[in-house]
């Protein structure tokens, strides 16, 4: 049984701003969530002098990274917002001091 080829994005036109966008708000998101998952662990006293300083200038560089890609695309940051209604997702919808049970914080 033979396959066809897989479908190809056009490299130029809306469908691809459209899927850069989506690929950084996606990135946009997850830096946003390790930044305040690296804070709830130094709040906690869960990470040592070295870590803080390592984590803290890759959380740097990482933002530095988006702003320029951000710039290069034309985007700015309510382009990137995907809009999660974490309603919906209950175990995701945790206060800002409570951990789950059995995980760190």
């Amino acid at each position: 049984m033979m396959r066809s080829p897989p479908r190809r994005l056009a490299a130029d036109g809306e469908g691809a701003d459209d899927l850069v966008r989506l690929v950084l708000a996606v990135i946009e998101t997850l830096r946003q969530l390790i930044e305040r998952q690296a804070v709830r662990r130094f709040e906690y006293g869960h990470l040592t002098e070295d870590q803080i300083e390592r984590l803290g200038l890759a959380l740097l560089r990482l933002e530095q990274r988006m702003d320029e890609l951000k710039v290069h695309f034309g985007l700015q940051d309510a382009d990137l917002s995907l809009q999660l209604n974490l309603a919906d997702w209950p175990e995701l919808a945790l206060p800002e001091n409570a951990s789950p049970e059995g995980a760190p914080p």
